[in-house]
């Protein structure tokens, strides 16, 4: 094994194993739009590091590491990485405005939502994020708060998107993904809980 495919399988683990500890130390309060929007890419990679490279290593078992080796192997992973986290964060988009409504800490000539996940998606481009994905992703979003009610997104399924997007684009043969559907969303949904609770308890401060 030569030192570039160490260095992959190392980096891909300790993103996997590090993803959280990383966001422990990031927050105290989300108290604007700009804090938003940090915590919206933070956790929306989150969920899309941390379910993705969950299924991947329950899936594939002492080889996880070994493929990290691979060239391909590492191309569809970065792929359905960056897939899932444009719908993951749009999700969360939807949910942290509509929460916010909901709660009475924000007016509605008080946010964009367009620009919200414009500049998270922004961010995204110098990490690896390709335009067209950004172009696409952009305009998806555009589409999609044509169709939702933004007063009542976070009282129904808010994330039922990035719980597909895992289940559509992980990187495992689809006779075997068929079997794990009910795992794979459900872990997502997980996931989402443990960040709506840090949600929940770092927008008090949130000035409008």
């Amino acid at each position: 094994m030569n030192i570039k495919s160490l260095f992959n399988i190392l980096n891909a683990v300790r993103e996997y194993l590090f993803a959280s500890q990383k966001l422990s130390k990031k927050f105290q309060k989300i108290s604007d739009i700009a804090s938003l929007e940090i915590f919206i890419s933070e956790r929306s990679a989150y969920v899309t590091q941390t379910t993705l490279y969950g299924y991947l290593k329950t899936r594939m078992g002492l080889k996880y590491t070994i493929m990290f080796s691979e060239d391909i192997f590492i191309q569809s992973v970065n792929k359905s990485k960056w897939n899932i986290f444009v719908i993951a964060a749009s999700d969360l988009t939807l949910y942290s405005i509509s929460r916010l409504i909901s709660k009475n800490l924000i007016r509605e000539n008080k946010y964009d939502l367009v620009n919200i996940y414009q500049n998270v998606m922004s961010d995204q481009l110098s990490k690896g994020l390709s335009k067209e994905l950004y172009d696409s992703a952009l305009n998806n979003f555009r589409e999609r708060i044509k169709i939702i009610n933004i007063f009542r997104y976070c009282e129904l399924t808010p994330f039922v998107s990035s719980g597909q997007a895992l289940y559509n684009w992980a990187p495992i043969a689809d006779h075997l993904k068929v079997l794990d559907k009910e795992i794979v969303l459900n872990s997502v949904k997980n996931k989402w809980n443990t960040v709506i609770n840090d949600f929940e308890k770092l927008i008090s401060k949130f000035e409008t």
